[in-house]
């Protein structure tokens, strides 16, 4: 069984490759407190369709270059687009 993953999209600069951040919460063995762990992942995205902020599931194939060994199988949620200050703001702050 392969495994799947799902996560943002934090870069799409390369061509059909897409870098992806999965976050998750794990527990200290000994104190018992809880702790979010991000882990970077690079996957083949063959169409170039994610972009990033896009939250997407991949999943484990055969080595396809020295990082990557995931590929892109559905986009779960495009992004809703970035905010952007507009140049007025930045100058009167």
């Amino acid at each position: 069984m392969a495994k799947t993953l799902t996560g943002i999209v934090t870069s799409d600069k390369a061509d059909k490759t897409i870098t992806i951040t999965v976050t998750s919460r794990e527990t200290h063995p000994i104190y018992g407190k809880q702790y979010s762990v991000s882990r970077k992942y690079t996957a083949h995205d063959e169409k170039n369709e994610a972009g990033v902020g896009d939250k997407v599931t991949i999943s484990e194939v055969r080595p396809i270059s020295k990082t990557k060994f995931f590929t892109l199988v559905r986009i779960d949620e495009k992004s809703r687009g970035s905010i952007e200050l507009r140049e007025e703001e930045v100058e009167a702050k």
